[in-house]
């Protein structure tokens, strides 16, 4: 058996509170641990969003109640909340400023806007956004301009990692993330394989071109963090008239990640850097003692939904054959999975905020 840490997950959609019949804390932990993801921070454009001290009380109260792994909750940026989030600081994961894809109390039309949440959040997590393109180069500049480190959600353009690699050279405190499904899946190959409705594969970031993909693979270096942006959906939507953007993630992270080592694409090393030690510098996390992932290298599998613990019920990698399955975790010293059953009860999760 491979033994790995416990893997951090910086980018995940719990749905809770407003939308649990996709997903709420109790299933997405589950497929957390499934996945060998032992820590998760979870995104903050539910129903109603998480930007002030009531919805981020509300969030924080059904974590504890239901959660089976370690987490932490975001807060979002708003048009006027600015000193609100920054006070809140310390109960969160860190800023997510929506600068492009988002609608509602979170979003940013004016870049006046984004001034007060760059100039008033303390720095001492990041300020994350969902920025592409222009919009991304945008809040590098603003990063500069206020001195906050900036980390740029699931990267999926050759623009985008080429920019972040020469931001990077001149010492803009910028990190990135990038999403499996943008590093598996590129448009083209996306509608043959996993579009049995174009619904299936709406996404946001879109999924781009096989030079998009081959320029993320190619700057490795450059990328800080593996993430899922796990957006659960049911099929029911998926295949509607007006089909939501967004694809599970947790449980096919680890063994697609294992195959690209498996294939000399990725090391051992990458995952844990990418996975473990560079997300918990990042969003200043505390380690977990006595917390490990055991995986059979050698297992040979196709994956299924059927067999996954996510509410959403599909997965966009349906019978993609992997290399690498995970058989147990344990995490702070008790066996919370193995062979496919979840042990450990709703609750036993922590807040890692209050540690």
């Amino acid at each position: 058996m491979l033994k790995l840490p416990g893997l951090i997950d910086p980018h995940v959609h719990v749905r809770e509170p407003g939308q649990t019949h996709k997903e709420d804390w109790d299933s997405v932990t589950q497929a957390a641990l499934a996945g060998g993801v032992t820590m998760l921070l979870a995104m903050p454009n539910t129903k109603p969003p998480i930007f002030d001290a009531e919805t981020l009380d509300l969030a924080l109260d059904a974590a504890r109640v239901k959660a089976r792994c370690d987490y932490a909750q975001y807060l979002g940026a708003g048009p006027e909340n600015a000193a609100e989030v920054a006070r809140l600081a310390p109960s969160a994961a860190a800023l997510k400023m929506y600068l492009d894809s988002t609608f509602g109390q979170l979003r940013l039309d004016d870049m006046t806007l984004w001034l007060e949440h760059f100039r008033q959040w303390p720095g001492t997590t990041p300020i994350v956004t969902h920025s592409e393109s222009r919009s991304m180069a945008a809040a590098l500049w603003m990063a500069q301009m206020f001195d906050k480190p900036l980390h740029i959600a699931h990267i999926s353009l050759r623009e985008e990692i080429l920019l972040i690699k020469a931001a990077k050279e001149h010492g803009i405190k910028v990190t990135c993330e990038v999403c499996p499904h943008h590093l598996f899946l590129d448009l083209a190959g996306a509608q043959n394989c996993c579009a049995p409705t174009p619904g299936r594969i709406e996404v946001r970031p879109r999924l781009a071109t096989q030079a998009d993909v081959d320029a993320l693979w190619e700057n490795m270096a450059v990328i800080d963090c593996f993430a899922t942006d796990h957006a659960p959906h049911t099929l029911a939507e998926k295949d509607g008239e007006n089909p939501p953007p967004g694809f599970p993630g947790l449980e096919t992270l680890l063994p697609l990640l294992l195959t690209a080592v498996d294939d000399g694409h990725l090391s051992i090393d990458d995952i844990i850097q990418k996975s473990v030690i560079n997300p918990r510098r990042i969003f200043n996390l505390p380690e977990q003692p006595e917390t490990w992932v055991e995986v059979d290298e050698k297992a040979e599998y196709e994956l299924k939904a059927n067999e996954m613990h996510s509410r959403c019920g599909w997965t966009p990698f349906e019978g993609w054959r992997v290399k690498g399955k995970v058989r147990k975790v344990v995490l702070r010293g008790r066996t919370a999975f193995e062979d496919g059953q979840i042990l450990v009860e709703p609750g036993f999760g922590r807040n890692i905020r209050e540690i």
